[in-house]
């Protein structure tokens, strides 16, 4: 994971080595992510959310597309 400070140079940095530009994500859904997916890892009863609980995640902060489906074989 790469923290930047803003779109442009997310582009620069990618120019610059050739990379395609991935989906971005703002620290606040990065924090709400984070919030949803580790919800209830203390419990004796934890488990990985499965594809569908993830789509439902990831929808439900704003992340859309190919690159965010757990059971894609692209990213789009």
């Amino acid at each position: 994971m790469s923290f930047f400070r803003s779109e442009d140079m997310v582009d620069q940095w990618c120019a610059a080595r050739g990379r395609p530009r991935r989906p971005l994500v703002s620290l606040e859904q990065l924090w709400r992510l984070a919030l949803a997916w580790y919800e209830n890892r203390l419990s004796p009863e934890a488990r990985r959310p499965g594809p569908d609980e993830m789509r439902r995640i990831f929808a439900g902060i704003g992340l859309h597309g190919p690159f965010w489906d757990p059971q894609a074989d692209r990213f789009g």
